[in-house]
């Protein structure tokens, strides 16, 4: 572990504010999401996961055909499809248009893939200013951070917070009631929607048999976004696509249930291209940004590029232990979380990192919620092995090789096996060294008085 990693991860340990909003927040969405899964609400909710899963496995096993049938029925509609490798191109393909179409505001519905390639930050360095619309977004750009959360970005603010960055960069009123601070950002919103050159969104999903780019929100900025401005610009990751329209019908049951615990989300939009000759709103011009960005490199591993069938619900951030202690900003990239850990070393590779993926207590708790069944445990073992396989003989801790090999010769000897279980039950618990940064932000349980192996032998 990076000591960057370990002293974000003190510090927000540390914080207990920080550590009561985390626990909070997360906590109440993993409730919702565990209501509206109820065996009562949702009883064939195994099955979708399973259909999820498959259909998300067909698509990323013929992602070459489904990509280009795509694009040819984007093309049908009057739209363009790019293909980009990375960050570079995305942002020279959208600064080279903005120049041409004499654009300088860009108006940004919420985008995880966005923020991969650090778009913003790009297009402001050319002189372009970029506005994020949705509010958790927005008020992280203004606070000039990253998104603490998939789902909920801004997740760790509370509305005292919100209320000191509106007054320090809006100039207003300190205000903290949660209803006034939504219409303060509205006002200097609309205003954005109305004089944008160019919006440019995300996508939850690209439909192959339609062309049609399907975007999930609850606040309507997206939609905004996608129409008021005369050209619209929708970034998303190639692994997005999925073969039919009549998919959706599965994932769109699982994706607002396992993120916030709603049915449906608040708008479900499809968009397939410019605006008619006969319809009075939408683009003048519509182009579909396919990003790479190290996506095709876990194509060949059978086993690693599950992590492709991800659909960003943010379900196992909100039930891991981990991301519920450490938060979001002590991740290393914009992907935190469970989902952050497998996928972050496979895009930016395992030496970007090398503790992420140690940063779980594979207790399977994200497994259980994911609606795409993605194996996520599995694939942080898997990497786990890359990391060690990349360290140098002189980098490994002989420490913990020589821990391993006792452990490994007393689980084969049965009666040195059972001598260590009487000790830990009858020894004192000494705390040092690894014992005590373990029990520094946990419980030690007390051991139990008798063994397996006694209550067995009684039995």
């Amino acid at each position: 572990m990076s000591a960057g990693f370990d002293k974000k991860i003190h510090q927000t340990l540390a914080d207990a504010n920080l550590q009561l909003a985390i626990y909070t927040a997360t906590g109440r969405l993993k409730d919702k999401r565990s209501e509206s899964f109820a065996a009562a609400a949702m009883p064939d909710y195994q099955e979708l996961r399973t259909q999820a899963n498959a259909l998300k496995k067909h698509a990323i096993e013929n992602l070459d055909h489904y990509l280009e049938e795509f694009e040819r029925n984007v093309e049908s509609h009057g739209g363009k499809v790019v293909y980009c490798k990375d960050g570079t191109e995305v942002s020279d393909f959208v600064l080279g248009l903005a120049k041409e179409r004499g654009a300088r505001l860009i108006v940004k519905s919420k985008s995880m893939t966005t923020e991969e390639v650090d778009l913003n930050e790009r297009l402001e360095h050319h002189g372009l200013e970029s506005v994020e619309t949705d509010l958790g977004e927005y008020i992280l750009q203004l606070a000039q951070e990253r998104p603490y959360h998939i789902v909920a970005p801004a997740l760790h603010k509370t509305r005292f917070d919100v209320a000191g960055i509106f007054e320090k960069q809006l100039h207003v009123a300190y205000e903290t009631e949660p209803e006034k601070l939504s219409q303060i950002a509205r006002g200097v919103l609309r205003q954005k929607f109305l004089d944008a050159g160019i919006g440019i969104t995300g996508a939850n999903f690209l439909v192959a048999d339609s062309g049609a780019v399907v975007i999930v929100e609850n606040e309507g900025n997206a939609r905004l976004t996608s129409t008021a401005p005369k050209i619209h610009i929708a970034i998303a990751g190639i692994e997005k696509i999925i073969p039919r329209a009549q998919d959706l019908a599965v994932f769109l049951k699982l994706l607002a249930r396992s993120a916030t615990g709603q049915a449906l989300s608040v708008y479900t939009s499809f968009l397939s291209g410019p605006r008619r000759t006969d319809e009075i709103d939408g683009p003048d011009e519509f182009y579909v940004v396919l990003l790479d960005n190290g996506r095709t490199r876990l194509l060949p591993d059978r086993a690693k590029r599950q992590s492709l069938y991800c659909i960003r619900c943010a379900a196992c951030l909100n039930t891991c232990p981990v991301y519920r202690k450490i938060g979001g900003h002590s991740f290393p990239w914009v992907y935190s979380g469970p989902i952050g850990a497998i996928i972050t070393p496979q895009f930016m590779g395992v030496s970007h990192e090398p503790g992420l993926p140690f940063a779980s207590s594979l207790c399977g708790a994200c497994a259980e919620v994911c609606p795409v069944k993605i194996d996520i445990p599995q694939v942080l073992l898997d990497l786990r092995s890359e990391v060690k396989k990349s360290e140098t003989r002189e980098k490994k801790n002989r420490l913990e090789k020589f821990g391993y090999r006792v452990f490994a010769w007393m689980m084969t000897h049965p009666r040195a096996y059972a001598w260590a279980g009487w000790m830990a039950r009858h020894a004192p618990v000494v705390k040092v060294g690894p014992v005590r940064a373990w029990t520094s932000q946990r419980d030690l349980p007390p051991m139990p008085r008798q063994s397996f192996r006694d209550i067995w032998s009684r039995r």
